[in-house]
């Protein structure tokens, strides 16, 4: 589980995607992994905690989170 202040910040990040699309440069860290996959630092230092994201449907503005945890267990 999530401690709450990153649980929190994904809520966050999740409600500027839905309203601003996946290119989320504004979040720390933002970088694309592929063509569909995109990742951020959701909290810094030890341990450091990011998002991914993986854009489903374009069409339907459909993403999924498909990993949120600490960036040492991260699979990219």
């Amino acid at each position: 589980m999530l401690p709450e202040n990153v649980q929190n910040l994904l809520i966050a990040l999740k409600k500027d995607i839905e309203a601003n699309g996946p290119i989320r440069g504004n979040w720390p860290n933002f970088s694309a992994l592929s063509n569909n996959q995109y990742h951020c630092h959701l909290k810094k230092g030890h341990p450091s905690f990011v998002a991914i994201w993986e854009v489903m449907d374009k069409e339907i503005r459909l993403i999924e989170v498909i990993y949120a945890g600490t960036q040492e267990k991260a699979p990219y």
